[in-house]
């Protein structure tokens, strides 16, 4: 890093085609699966966010969120996309996004943010969780398909959903289930598919059937050679 990292607001043509490009840079993706440029305009304009993360003049990450209502009528933000190029990851950089996004919610009487994230992707549920003090109640079957992003190893793209209630302290309730993920599941990705699409649907049936007995990943542990789920009683909506 250059210098201080600054978040900005996003409203600018050639601002918001950077935050595009960066989707390629990011994750890889092909063009057909890129959020368009567009989408990151609606989003200006109908009381989503988008944000970007600047090391001087240059964008080294962005958040996209877009409004949503639950059947309720409650008003919610669902935090569609964040991402930090590799060289500036782990410098806290989408912490200061989702701060930022958290901030801007509030000073509108937003409660609740919601997002998905992929459950093997450990040091993500780490930040969600721990840190943000996010809590997960749905699991989703492969959201989006298969994509070419090589971060999603071919495999489903089953998704956790992120619950961020902005305005309530985070959650401390008392563990009574564990989901416990293997430290090197990126490289299992890599090597042995086969074996990470196992973990993945152990997972996946274990996710889902917490959830069906009322309970909620509250909390996120990283030991030696494992990250953990901890569940724990939550109640309905």
């Amino acid at each position: 890093m250059n210098g201080t990292i600054e978040i900005r607001a996003l409203t600018d043509h050639a601002d918001l085609t950077e935050a595009v490009r960066l989707q390629k840079e990011i994750w890889g993706f092909r063009e057909l699966e890129l959020l368009p440029v567009r989408l990151f305009v609606v989003a200006t304009k109908v009381g989503g966010q988008v944000f970007g993360a600047y090391d001087g003049a240059r964008m080294i990450g962005f958040l996209l969120a877009i409004p949503g209502v639950k059947p309720g009528g409650e008003s919610y933000l669902h935090s569609h996309m964040m991402g930090v190029l590799p060289s500036y990851q782990d410098h806290g950089v989408g912490r200061m996004l989702k701060l930022r996004q958290r901030e801007e919610a509030m000073s509108r009487g937003i409660a609740l943010i919601e997002w998905t994230f992929d459950p093997l992707e450990l040091k993500n549920a780490f930040f969600n969780i721990q840190r943000l003090g996010a809590i997960v109640r749905r699991y989703v079957l492969n959201q989006y398909g298969t994509t070419s992003s090589h971060l999603h190893g071919g495999l489903p793209t089953d998704r956790c959903v992120a619950e961020w209630h902005i305005l309530e302290p985070p959650a401390h309730a008392v563990p009574v289930a564990e989901i416990r993920i293997p430290n090197d599941i990126a490289e299992i990705r890599r090597t042995d598919l086969p074996r990470a699409r196992e973990i993945q649907k152990h997972a996946s049936d274990l996710f889902q059937q917490y959830f069906h007995e009322h309970l909620a990943v509250t909390a996120f542990e990283r030991r030696e050679n494992e990250g953990v789920y901890l569940l724990a009683p939550w109640h309905s909506e």
